[in-house]
């Protein structure tokens, strides 16, 4: 099945967008999904087929049937004008960035933002002559304050991928859309299933397609979606840098994306019922937790957000070092590692890179991303590193 627009009153569930939309088994001999396309060169029959340069794909690097089945999936679900995958979220950020900037040019970056993309504004950014100004994350329309001639971008990341702040979108654009600066939102967290950064006023829409979309914690991904407006230039852009997603992680993302309405309910449901359960436990300051009523921002996630992540952080009251190895090392279920997304739960002590908004809570910091465990043997897990942390101090 392929999505047909004649039927302009059908209107879809993001459910079934995700089971057919980017797939046609009448082109594929039947074959339910997409296969892989692997190749670099793509034939031309005569003369005037390459200079007309109007067959659907031209060369491996721009595309092909893997890569655009993905493509399609993630355009309807964000309601962009068009998205283009590109090899991991990183990339994704750097493109977008890169496609509304020039030397002398200046970006409005949350505080709160992504490690790699703060590396990537303070270090190769600046050497190329683009200046980086950092943002409190609840700064709403108090950003106007910070906006100068020179300022082209603001990149939001709404929440933050460690401390959880959800910033106001629709006020950032209130701000942005007169002065002619484009927005960027990354919105990996809360997939475009639970809330939809351009219909709130964003430009651009990033996602590290690598976490929820793949599910699996086996490949690279990462989308950019945008309006009208700015896909010339984002395009072009990614044309220049040569980035591109093989036909092999193409599939695995697809293959992700079929069952993320259905990961995403579990793993909100799973990661909620364990952030209430640690509120309630020894040792434990605050959880860092959008959907939760004590969080300060619970109220803007009400608004702009139809459901959560898998994602939070947990405040542990001030202890040693010692504690800290106590509460991971010895942990039977979550295990230490980078990223998140996959069906498996992850704990990583983290320590927040500030600028404007200095990180000065008491106590040790961890984020979890709560898999497909059961439920109460993660408690279990949790419980146990608990008590190991008390008695480490």
């Amino acid at each position: 099945m392929s999505h047909d627009n004649s039927d302009e009153c059908f209107q879809e569930s993001l459910e079934t967008i995700l089971t057919h939309t980017g797939r046609n088994p009448v082109e594929q001999f039947g074959f339910v999904n997409t296969p892989v396309y692997r190749g670099s060169t793509v034939l031309f029959k005569t003369l005037a087929d390459l200079q007309a340069q109007s067959q659907p794909f031209l060369y491996g690097r721009a595309g092909n049937p893997t890569t655009q089945g993905v493509e399609e999936i993630i355009t309807r679900l964000e309601g962009a004008y068009r998205t283009r995958l590109v090899p991991s979220g990183l990339s994704a950020i750097t493109v977008a960035l890169l496609s509304c900037v020039s030397a002398g040019d200046e970006i409005l970056m949350t505080d709160s933002a992504y490690d790699p993309s703060r590396k990537f504004a303070d270090g190769f950014l600046t050497r190329m002559g683009v200046s980086v100004r950092y943002f409190n994350p609840r700064i709403g329309e108090g950003i106007g304050e910070l906006i100068s001639p020179k300022t082209k971008v603001i990149l939001a990341e709404s929440p933050g991928s460690l401390t959880f702040e959800i910033q106001d979108i629709p006020a950032l654009s209130r701000v942005a859309k007169p002065a002619g600066i484009k927005m960027i939102v990354d919105n990996s967290w809360a997939s475009p299933l639970y809330c939809q950064p351009l219909k709130l006023g964003a430009d651009i829409v990033v996602h590290a397609g690598t976490k929820m979309f793949v599910g699996h914690s086996d490949a690279f991904a990462g989308t950019i979606s945008a309006n009208e407006q700015c896909w010339e230039h984002i395009e072009k852009t990614r044309a220049a840098l040569g980035f591109f997603t093989s036909g092999d992680d193409a599939f695995l993302v697809a293959r992700g994306l079929r069952t993320l309405a259905i990961r995403m309910k579990e793993h909100q449901e799973r990661a909620l019922e364990i952030a209430r359960w640690l509120e309630t436990q020894p040792e434990v300051e605050s959880v860092f937790h959008p959907a939760l009523p004590s969080h300060s921002d619970h109220a803007l996630w009400q608004r702009d957000f139809t459901g959560s992540g898998s994602l939070f952080s947990v405040l542990l009251k001030p202890a040693p070092r010692a504690s800290v190895a106590a509460f991971v090392d010895h942990m039977k279920l979550f295990s230490m590692g980078y990223s998140w997304g996959g069906y498996e739960s992850l704990c990583l002590p983290i320590k927040p890179s500030r600028t404007v908004v200095p990180w000065d809570r008491p106590g040790n910091l961890f984020r979890l991303h709560v898999g497909f465990e059961g439920v109460e043997d993660l408690k279990a897990d949790l419980e146990a590193a608990i008590i190991r942390y008390g008695r480490a101090r």
